[in-house]
């Protein structure tokens, strides 16, 4: 039988989605595309309640040694680490994949 773990997003990865949402509604004008990707990221969170060891690892070693993986979420990466003991994967940040990876994740909390 398949382990399913219970998945909980960040307050800060929360609202890196909510701000990503916002922008694109309010500054490029494509409030359905905002309300759709939003609706993206959840269902790729709610995803990871079954194999989340199915992403990589994260290539920055001190992000790397602590189990942080990613999944891409069209043009964002969204991070993520399981506590297996838990049974809990704890999404952590949300960002554009083209901003600089390493300063996003020093930004985040492994809660």
């Amino acid at each position: 039988m398949e382990k399913q773990y219970n998945v909980k997003i960040t307050k800060y990865a929360l609202s890196q989605m909510k701000e990503i949402r916002d922008y694109i509604a309010d500054e490029l004008l494509a409030p359905q595309a905002a309300y759709d990707l939003f609706l993206e990221m959840k269902k790729t969170a709610a995803s990871l309640e079954n194999m989340p060891e199915r992403n990589p690892l994260v290539d920055a070693e001190k992000w790397r040694k602590q189990g942080v993986r990613k999944i891409m979420v069209k043009n964002f990466i969204m991070y993520y680490w399981a506590d297996d003991g838990h049974m809990t994967v704890h999404i952590t940040a949300v960002a554009y994949r083209k901003r600089n990876q390493l300063s996003e994740l020093g930004k985040m909390e492994l809660e």
